[in-house]
């Protein structure tokens, strides 16, 4: 009853990961149309592409947040190798995207700070 119940709620933490990176792609994809019709205005900003990849590896990382959430629930009731494996290799992957992402933060911070001491 206990495993049933564990494998429900982790099927159902991966459905809401798909979600959110769904929906972030959903969003993404908004931003980037957005950003490219200003080409043809003449006030396309490099900076805006910089924001819209930082704003979609933001949704990127929550997702895998939740699939970590998920893959850990799965190898708690199935604690095999392969399970490990997948739930090791979706870890990696958000620290790497993490790291660069708050790279990219900080970047654009110190971007939009000098910005505002220079005027």
């Amino acid at each position: 009853m206990l495993l049933t119940f564990l494998n429900t709620l982790a099927t159902i933490i991966s459905v809401i990961s798909l979600l959110i990176v769904t929906y972030g792609v959903f969003v993404g994809f908004i931003a980037f149309l957005r950003n490219e019709i200003k080409r043809f205005n003449g006030t396309y900003s490099l900076n805006n592409i910089r924001e819209l990849r930082t704003d979609f590896g933001s949704y990127l990382l929550l997702g895998l947040e939740f699939l970590i959430a998920s893959d850990i629930l799965k190898t708690v009731v199935d604690p095999t190798l392969d399970e490990l494996a997948i739930l090791g290799g979706v870890v990696i992957v958000r620290t790497i995207l993490s790291v660069f992402l708050n790279k990219e933060i900080k970047e654009l911070d110190q971007n939009e700070r000098s910005k505002k001491t220079k005027a």
